[in-house]
């Protein structure tokens, strides 16, 4: 991609009303703009990002079987009264409307009520169990506290996995499975998170949240230094510098952020649908149930949180934008003609290269460069072609090298 031809332009300053890092980054950079709180458009850079955070999510979700589908946003009152949440949580959540002849109708904040008789229709026997489907679409909430950034919005991507189970020991093996998938899209996408007991809130009594440590988090989360207990301090009875009621060790504290969430949600919605099938045995019983949520948007919001300094963004490998930031800078003929044969070598080599061959200072060029956070920086040179080389620079790290120009295409692609 030639950076000139990005109708994005990055900014020096953030928009004043808006407070969290993410979204000032995100929005100086060019990879989201604001359009009111709680709800961002996409640019081409931060389109590239969330796609490829989706593309992790759709990876490790069909290691566990899981089958894509896409249900409607709109959805009618009738499932959600079913259940009663219709009127609890109700408009405190959900977007509520009327639609022609008053009929009414809710915008998908969650998608149990429409999931549950959809899987219904095609589930009779035990020999159709288990099943697991996902969808990965925009949820709406009505969200009283949506200031920061992608990791709180009225208007987000929400990946929501819904398994269906003949028993409840089924239910919990396949929990499990979805444990380690979720700790590998995280991993993948650069953030380290840790499994957090929580509440179930309008879910279920409990559930797991998985928690990036981090200053900048929004949740406190109680952990111990010697073992795998931590709880979300909303539901945790010990105190900090109490000893662990696993092993003894001592109780810490720390911020967080929630990346995601699972929920044993048993028999809950499928009692409210009389989602039965037919056992080995010949009697009816319920269906078992679990859901699972990533926000991919989140993910995104959360790995700039994470993963910054002073100068920008810095992009963990597997999800940035393009793998390579290619500079030329001065205005030296030579200098463009040789970055314009090594964008396209780069390119013949199927990697992915932002060309920054824009005719503006060299100053203003490292500076984007910075902001964007690409992987690795090529800076092509008049001072660089002396030495028949290129300036490589990883964004994680402050050392420069000079690469022979002969070199480069190979040790990148390698």
């Amino acid at each position: 991609m030639r950076q000139s031809k990005l109708f994005t332009k990055t900014l020096k300053q953030a928009p004043k009303d808006e407070v969290s890092l993410n979204a000032q980054l995100l929005i100086r950079a060019g990879f989201v703009d604001k359009l009111m709180a709680g709800a961002y458009s996409y640019l081409p850079l931060g389109l590239r990002v969330l796609d490829k955070v989706k593309g992790i999510v759709r990876e490790e979700m069909e290691k566990i079987d899981g089958q894509e589908i896409l249900m409607p946003a709109l959805t009618p009152k009738d499932n959600w009264v079913k259940t009663g949440r219709w009127d609890d949580p109700g408009k405190e959540v959900m977007f509520q409307l009327k639609g022609r002849s008053e009929k009414d109708f809710g915008l998908g904040w969650t998608h149990e009520e429409i999931v549950t008789p959809l899987v219904q229709k095609y589930v009779h026997s035990y020999k159709d169990l288990p099943v697991a489907v996902y969808q990965i679409q925009d949820k709406f909430r009505n969200e009283p506290r949506a200031k920061s950034g992608l990791m709180r919005g009225i208007e987000f991507s929400m990946k929501d996995l819904y398994s269906f189970h003949a028993d409840e020991e089924d239910m919990w093996s396949y929990y499990e499975k979805s444990k380690e998938a979720y700790l590998n899209v995280f991993n993948r996408c650069g953030l380290n998170a840790r499994i957090v007991e929580a509440s179930g809130g309008a879910f279920s009594k409990y559930s797991h949240e998985f928690q990036v440590f981090t200053d900048y988090g929004e949740d406190t989360v109680r952990y111990c230094d010697q073992c795998d207990f931590a709880q979300n301090d909303e539901i945790c009875e010990v105190q900090l510098g109490d000893k662990c009621p696993k092993c003894g060790g001592s109780i810490l504290e720390a911020k967080a952020i929630e990346v995601g969430n699972i929920f044993p949600l048993k028999t809950k919605y499928t009692e409210s649908f009389k989602f039965n099938f037919t056992a080995e045995d010949g009697t009816e019983k319920p269906v078992m149930m679990g859901c699972y949520g990533i926000g991919p948007s989140r993910v995104v919001g959360s790995v700039v949180e994470i993963h910054h300094d002073d100068k920008g963004i810095v992009w963990p490998a597997e999800i940035a934008p393009y793998q390579v930031h290619l500079v030329s800078l001065g205005k030296d003929e030579s200098v463009k003609e040789q970055a314009e044969v090594l964008y396209k070598d780069l390119l013949d080599q199927g990697l992915e290269v932002l060309f920054d061959d824009r005719d503006v200072s060299p100053g203003v060029k490292l500076n984007d460069s910075d902001l964007i956070g690409l992987p690795v920086r090529v800076l092509v040179s008049s001072k660089t072609l002396e030495k028949e080389s290129v300036e490589m620079k990883k964004r994680s790290k402050e050392e420069v090298e000079f690469v022979q120009i002969k070199n480069i295409v190979k040790l990148l692609s390698e």
